[in-house]
């Protein structure tokens, strides 16, 4: 046991915290720039975790979750690890993520939910693949987050183990869930659906950085969200946190839009975000026609500096094992047939791997730095 600090004693009794009390400190992912600690309460998480359990999973006793996530990222936290324990649920833990991995504890443990990133639904799509349908066990549902599920992925996935992935929408400031394809309202692919339970979502003028200006449904802006499951600030970032929380709103960084039905759809990171030639490219648009090509296995599609017009549109493709024939040429020829004028990929590079941070989401700045 490690030693109490200078001056300290120990606690004889529990400490009784009151709702807005910090409970943690949970640094953000770091994809887009420096960590930040937010600073999640009481309240937060155990609100996120009764949500998530009860409303939208309706974990029961009987369940069995997969936690690959690590403990030390919102998502792992509260959405497997205290959402589990929440609902009187069994959680099985791997330590280190593989798609091999992953599915033979599937099957072994009996899991009835599986939780993950992107990344994890293709390495586990590869993997049965290679496996066979012995190796498929039978899941309840499947819950995607942390970024933005592509729906060729979506597709493959729900047809290799025949269930359905429900994708959700937050971050470490919100606790993390803020929006959820939840059945009740309809499933919609592409999409992370609707606000959960006591949660507001809107989507703001990006180009106001000093108050919120809601836009109407059909409007791509930047979501905003407001509820009890937003944190109380940045570990000592005062300036950080007036900008992101502004008329009593979070201010995600994320570009979305809402349609007509209530569902949020995000269309990219507003740091992602590639301007070519005065025409703003997003990147997501891309890489949803590029990875349903036979040869692509997983891609990341970035801005490369362009002295003529500003940026150009970089893909960064990871090939389907046996297809090592197909050209740079060949999947940008293949892609202006399906995106724009201006969308297609003008550069194309392989690599055998994705670089990815320690909860697996893709590290686009690494790829940006690395094409400087």
């Amino acid at each position: 046991m490690h030693g109490l600090p200078e001056g300290g004693e120990p606690l004889t009794a529990p400490e009784p915290a009151a709702p807005e009390d910090v409970a943690v400190i949970l640094y953000t992912s770091g994809t887009t720039g420096r960590p930040k600690g937010a600073l999640l309460t009481h309240l937060n998480i155990v609100l996120n975790a009764s949500v998530c359990a009860h409303d939208l999973l309706r974990l029961n006793g009987d369940d069995v979750v997969l936690g690959c996530l690590p403990l030390f990222h919102s998502y792992g936290q509260t959405c497997a690890m205290n959402t589990t324990l929440r609902a009187g649920a069994t959680l099985v833990l791997m330590p280190r993520f593989s798609g091999a991995g992953a599915l033979e504890l599937l099957a072994a443990e009996g899991v009835s939910v599986f939780m993950g990133v992107p990344t994890m639904y293709h390495a586990l799509v590869e993997a049965a693949a290679q496996a066979g349908s012995a190796a498929r066990p039978a899941l309840r549902a499947a819950v995607s987050g942390g970024a933005a599920l592509p729906v060729a992925v979506l597709e493959r996935f729900e047809a290799a183990f025949t269930t359905r992935v429900l994708e959700g929408y937050g971050l470490t400031e919100t606790s993390p869930v803020a929006t959820f394809n939840q059945p009740e309202f309809g499933l919609r692919p592409g999409t992370v659906g609707h606000p959960v339970w006591g949660v507001e979502i809107g989507v703001a003028d990006a180009a106001v950085e000093d108050a919120v200006v809601l836009l109407a449904d059909g409007e791509v802006g930047e979501v905003v969200v407001r509820g009890h499951n937003v944190f109380a600030g940045y570990l000592d970032d005062p300036e950080a946190t007036a900008a992101a929380v502004v008329d009593g709103w979070f201010r995600t960084g994320d570009l979305g839009v809402r349609d007509e039905d209530g569902f949020l759809s995000i269309v990219d990171r507003k740091k992602d975000l590639v301007i070519r030639g005065g025409f703003n490219i997003y990147p997501r648009e891309v890489e949803e026609v590029l990875v349903r090509h036979p040869a692509v296995s997983e891609v990341a599609v970035i801005g490369v500096p362009d002295e003529t017009r500003g940026e150009e549109i970089c893909a960064v493709v990871v090939q389907r094992a046996g297809t090592e024939t197909v050209t740079e040429q060949e999947l940008i020829d293949w892609s202006k047939e399906r995106l724009g004028r201006h969308k297609y990929p003008r550069i194309v590079r392989f690599t055998e791997a994705l670089p990815l941070g320690p909860t697996g989401k893709v590290l686009k700045r690494a790829l940006t730095a690395g094409s400087a």
